[in-house]
């Protein structure tokens, strides 16, 4: 591995700077400290985490655990009657869920002492190609000399400037989880994952939702079968659900907020949660001086290897838009910075990401759908296995959902993998790992010359598997 020349005596000069300490920003600095570069992580919040940590993906999903407990005591026949006059509010819940962001900052503050990684409090400007001017949080500047840095700022709720979210029944995906009350009632406007995510949590908790979507149906990108069963159990579960609506008007009021549409339909609710699309954090950062200009929703535009117009200056994570997921930005940033260290690097970052969507119930999917497959007119087969067939799903009392596989009815080769249902986050990894090794290992094959333990929901793979195969003639 060729290393990178000394660099200059002092604190404000180093080999790499990370501007954001998020899952893209620390697995840059991770990967360049490993390789033995001197290295700097900026971050303007003062713990670092960035948004994933303190107000996204972990104080969510951390929510939405401790909301499926509570529900699944009040299903359980013999739990119920300890809990039916047991009335939780969502700031309590809140609460309770920030243990699990004090463990994650504490962690992460951990590999970044280990690893002699030094951490700068403030917001970084460029000044030049290789100098950034960082502002602390007490009005103190400062300049830092790198020859490469990684832009991992992340994104933030796209603000409309006609709706004001300054009044305290509108929210956003971050300040949702700042309410100080439990409302009865919301409405969403947004039906993407977002959206469809905070809808049924809310509706588990007992919120009356409103779920607006802008097209023609949820989350278009997913699987036919799993979009409809989504928009079922969504249905089931007593959200109200609108396709190709658009906002005329937001109309905060003391009590509530009414909504019009353009379609001339109204509702009104106790919080209205703007959900529809998202704003990369790259302004005022000095980047247009240099080349790099964003696009009108703050991405930045990167090629192959994450290197902007300006090759030792790298970009990662939300802020580069699709697929904007935390698993998918820390491969980047490992990416980026092994890109730095070494040059051209044989392998590419990963193609094929799964996606998890944490509905109630849960979705994850990974490769291709059954309509991208006819529409290349590829020759594939269908494998199901319902979880209502499961013994463990039967245990655990969760049998509404699927595990779907695709797979190619000439090689067997395993094209894609669709699950709905519980734990279905989990369940595509082993999909995953079949469906990545070389062939002809990677053929549904592999699920019924393999023994799996019982009861368990990864079973769903052999039964998926059996029944695919028993469709081949």
């Amino acid at each position: 591995m060729p290393k990178l020349s000394t660099p200059p005596k002092g604190p404000t000069h180093f080999d790499m700077v990370v501007i954001g300490s998020g899952p893209g920003g620390e697995g840059a600095a991770m990967k360049a400290a490993k390789a033995g570069l001197s290295v700097a992580i900026i971050e303007r919040y003062h713990d670092v985490g960035g948004g994933c940590t303190h107000w996204g993906t972990i104080p969510s999903k951390a929510l939405r655990h401790n909301i499926r407990t509570l529900a699944e005591y009040r299903a359980n026949p013999m739990l119920a009657p300890l809990v039916e006059d047991y009335q939780v509010e969502l700031p309590t819940m809140l609460r309770a869920a920030e243990g699990v962001v004090r463990s994650q900052v504490a962690m992460r503050h951990g590999f970044y002492e280990r690893n002699r990684v030094r951490v700068l409090r403030g917001r970084g400007r460029f000044v030049d190609a290789h100098t950034l001017e960082n502002e602390g949080p007490h009005g103190a500047h400062e300049s830092v000399v790198a020859k490469g840095f990684v832009i991992a700022t992340g994104s933030r709720p796209y603000h409309p400037p006609d709706v004001d979210f300054s009044h305290p029944r509108v929210v956003d995906s971050d300040t949702v989880l700042r309410l100080q009350e439990t409302p009865s009632s919301m409405t969403i406007y947004g039906a993407g994952v977002i959206g469809c995510e905070y809808a049924s949590m809310f509706r588990t908790l007992g919120m009356k939702i409103n779920l607006i979507n802008t097209r023609d149906k949820l989350l278009s990108f997913l699987d036919d079968e799993i979009i409809d069963a989504l928009s079922y159990q969504l249905r089931e579960m007593g959200c109200v659900v609108r396709h190709n609506e658009e906002i005329e008007r937001v109309e905060p009021l003391d009590d509530g907020v009414v909504v019009h549409l353009k379609s001339g339909k109204r509702s009104k609710t106790d919080v209205f949660l703007w959900a529809n699309g998202r704003t990369g954090n790259s302004q005022d950062m000095g980047l247009e001086a240099l080349g790099i200009t964003p696009d009108s929703r703050g991405q930045i535009r990167v090629n192959a290897a994450y290197q902007t117009v300006v090759p030792h200056i790298y970009a990662v994570g939300d802020v580069i838009g699709q697929p904007a997921l935390a698993s998918a930005a820390y491969d980047q940033g490992r990416f980026a910075a092994t890109h730095f260290v070494e040059g051209p690097c044989d392998g590419r970052c990963l193609g094929d990401i799964p996606t998890g969507i944490y509905t109630t119930p849960e979705i994850s999917s990974l490769g291709r759908t059954e309509r991208e497959l006819t529409a290349e007119r590829v020759p594939y087969e269908v494998g199901h296995a319902l979880f209502r067939s499961l013994a463990r799903a039967q245990i655990v009392g969760q049998t509404a959902g699927m595990l779907k596989i695709l797979f190619h009815r000439d090689t067997r080769e395993i094209l894609g993998i669709h699950c709905f249902g519980y734990q279905a986050s989990e369940i595509v990894h082993i999909g995953q790992a079949v469906m990545k090794a070389p062939p002809p290992h990677n053929t549904i094959d592999y699920f019924v010359s393999t023994t799996f333990n019982y009861p368990t929901m990864a079973e769903a793979y052999r039964v998926a598997a059996l029944n695919g195969l028993n469709r081949l003639f």
